[in-house]
């Protein structure tokens, strides 16, 4: 999540500040592109779930459901699960839509950010200067938060929002490019030293660790730096350009939609966590939906 945090921030980011800077910025053209690009998937999981949950679930267990697929669709998930419990409590992988917290996230940002660009770039604020003092901001709340409350921490934008502003940051370096040029073993370095960086997070944050916290540190500037590296990175040339990591980069929003629910709802079914052989039957099953999902729905719209 930390990462897709990165790299969506710096994808929209780029977009917004490009658009502004060539004068053919729109804010109706711009929330269009996004309902365009998330409500199709999302709406077919949310149906997906409501029918599944019709036949699955006690009345009790519905009820709540219903009040997940209502959170997911404004956007406010985040929020809802903050309310009831930690995201690693003991009825977390009961919840089917779960994951809906990161995507909330992510859309409440972008109901302000595109004005907040517009308003720094009609008063003639620098953009650089403006985006690290939001980043400051959001990560001295983070580390406060982490201190004292784990769930809050976790599900809070506030506590987030860095994440998606160091994806802003890269957007702004990256179209002024010329003023950080690299040579290939400058980028190779900067691509493997931020690999490196995401490999380490994942031996030592746990579901024990006060999250975000100092630690999203390493996922987030290491996304930063593979990104940075650019195309001249040997391991951004090689392996991440590689055409089947490209394919999954075409489904990977679906695929994000579809792989919790599978194993949820078989938490649910079971009363137990899923063995070993469904969790790998449950991904496949999700990769082969999401292609789908890409193929049919999200690409023909």
């Amino acid at each position: 999540v930390d990462i897709f945090f990165v790299i969506s921030g710096y994808l929209i980011s780029s977009i917004i500040i490009g658009n502004l800077k060539n004068n053919n910025f729109s804010f109706l053209d711009f929330y269009i592109r996004r309902i365009k690009r998330i409500f199709p998937a999302l709406i077919l999981i949310l149906a997906v779930c409501f029918i599944f949950g019709w036949f699955a679930l006690f009345p009790i267990e519905f009820k709540q459901l219903g009040k997940h697929i209502t959170g997911s669709a404004g956007f406010v998930a985040n929020f809802i699960l903050w309310d009831e419990a930690g995201y690693f409590d003991n009825t977390a992988n009961t919840k089917p839509l779960l994951h809906m917290w990161s995507l909330g996230i992510e859309e409440q940002f972008y109901f302000f950010w595109p004005l907040i660009l517009w308003v720094i770039f009609k008063i003639r604020i620098n953009f650089l200067s403006s985006i690290i003092f939001l980043i400051i901001i959001s990560f001295c709340f983070n580390i406060y938060e982490s201190s004292f409350d784990k769930v809050s921490s976790f599900y809070s934008p506030l506590t987030r929002f860095w994440e998606l502003l160091i994806g802003a940051l890269l957007a702004l370096v990256v179209i002024n490019e010329k003023k950080y040029s690299f040579n290939k073993l400058n980028s190779s370095f900067l691509s493997v030293l931020g690999f490196l960086l995401i490999f380490i997070a994942f031996f030592i944050i746990n579901d024990e660790s006060a999250y975000p916290g100092i630690l999203a540190i390493l996922p987030v500037i290491g996304s930063f730096l593979i990104i940075l590296a650019g195309n001249k990175a040997m391991f951004n040339r090689t392996i991440l350009s590689n055409k089947v990591l490209v394919w999954f980069g075409l489904i990977s929003f679906p695929l994000y939609l579809w792989h919790w629910p599978l194993i949820s709802f078989a938490r649910i079914v079971e009363s137990d966590f899923p063995n070993e052989n469904y969790r790998v039957i449950s991904i496949i099953i999700s990769i082969i939906l999401s292609w789908f999902t890409y193929k049919y729905l999200e690409k023909p719209i």
